[in-house]
C-alpha cells in the first residue's frame, strides 16, 4: 500500500493505474485492482479519532463505536474497487453535506464539552472535501470507460434500539430514479433476501423499511452522475455484538463470500439494461 496525497490519488486514476494507497493523511482509504463496472464504499467504517479532540469530546470510545459501521469495508475488501474512511464519522461524517458533517451533537447527547475552535473543525472540513475530490474523479473516470457505474454503499445499523421487528437488509432508495432502476434495486433485495448465513441468522431484506437511503454519498453521486446507480445497502449488526462490541467474524466472512457472487451477478444485471 502507498500513501499517497490526493493529487497522486487523482493522477492516478486519471492515468488508470491499479493501486492501494491510503491518503497522506490516514482518512480514507482506495484500492483499484483494476477499473470495473462497479464500486464499493465503506465511508462509515472508520474508528480513528483524531488526539486533539480527545479531550474535548463527551462521548466515550464505545458510544463512538456503536454508531460507526465496523467491519463494512472488510465485508467488500476484496472487490476490484473499494474506497473506505478511515476516521470516525464522530470527527466529521462522509454521509453528511459539508455544512453538517461536523456534529454540535450526536444520538441525544452534546458532542463537545466547550464548542469546537474553526481550526478543528476547518481541518475535519478539508477531509470531508479532499475524500469527494477523489469520489468525483473516480465515478467520473469509471463512467469515462464503461459508460455507466454501479456503487454499493455499505451501511450498518444497530437492530437492538428498534422497538419492533426489523431486516437484516435494508435498501435505502428515495433518492434513486425509480423508473430507470427500480427493478434493479428489487433484484438486489432478493439477492440479499437469499443469503445463507451463519448461526441460524435468517436473512430478510426489505426496502425503505428502517433506512430510505437519504445520505450525502449517495446524493452527490446521484446528483454528479446522470449515468451511475448508488445502491444504499445496510445491514442490521447482525455480526457483532451491539452491546459488548465483540464481532462475530465467521459472520462478517459469510457476508463477504456472498458478496464475491451476489455483486458481480448485479452489477452483469445493470450492464444488461443500462441506457
Amino acid at each position: 500500500m502507498l500513501k499517497l496525497s490526493v493529487s497522486h490519488i487523482i493522477e492516478k486514476i486519471e492515468r488508470q493505474e491499479a493501486f492501494e494507497a491510503v491518503a497522506e493523511d490516514y482518512s480514507f482509504s482506495l484500492k483499484i485492482d483494476s477499473y470495473a463496472p462497479y464500486i464499493c464504499a465503506a465511508v462509515h467504517d472508520g474508528h480513528q479519532f483524531r488526539k486533539s479532540l480527545w479531550e474535548n469530546c463527551t462521548h466515550t470510545e464505545y458510544e463512538r463505536w456503536y454508531e460507526e459501521d465496523p467491519c463494512t469495508r472488510e465485508m467488500v475488501h476484496d472487490h476490484p474497487i473499494v474506497i473506505a474512511g478511515r476516521d470516525s464519522r464522530f470527527e466529521y461524517d462522509l454521509n453528511r453535506a459539508p455544512e453538517a458533517a461536523v456534529y454540535t451533537d450526536a444520538w441525544g447527547k452534546t458532542l463537545w464539552k466547550v464548542p469546537l475552535p474553526d481550526t478543528e473543525r476547518e481541518l475535519s472540513l478539508k477531509k470531508h472535501n479532499n475524500f469527494y475530490r477523489v469520489v468525483r474523479a473516480l465515478v467520473g473516470q469509471i463512467e469515462k470507460i464503461h459508460g455507466t457505474a454501479l456503487v454499493f454503499d455499505m451501511h450498518s445499523y444497530n437492530y437492538r434500539r428498534w422497538e419492533r421487528e426489523v431486516p437484516v437488509w435494508n435498501l435505502g432508495t428515495a433518492n434513486i430514479d425509480e423508473k430507470r432502476f427500480g427493478a434493479l434495486a428489487e433484484s438486489w433485495r432478493r439477492q440479499l433476501g437469499e443469503m445463507k448465513l451463519p448461526n441460524g441468522i435468517v436473512s430478510t431484506s426489505k426496502i425503505n423499511d428502517t433506512f430510505q437511503g437519504n445520505g450525502h454519498f449517495l446524493k452527490y453521486i446521484t446528483h454528479t452522475f446522470e449515468n451511475t446507480l448508488v445502491l444504499a445497502t445496510e445491514i442490521s449488526k447482525i455480526y457483532c455484538d451491539e452491546l459488548s462490541g465483540m464481532i462475530y467474524p465467521e459472520v462478517v466472512r459469510s457476508v463477504a463470500s456472498h458478496f464475491m457472487d451476489a455483486m458481480p451477478r448485479q452489477v452483469d444485471e445493470f450492464l444488461s439494461k443500462k441506457g
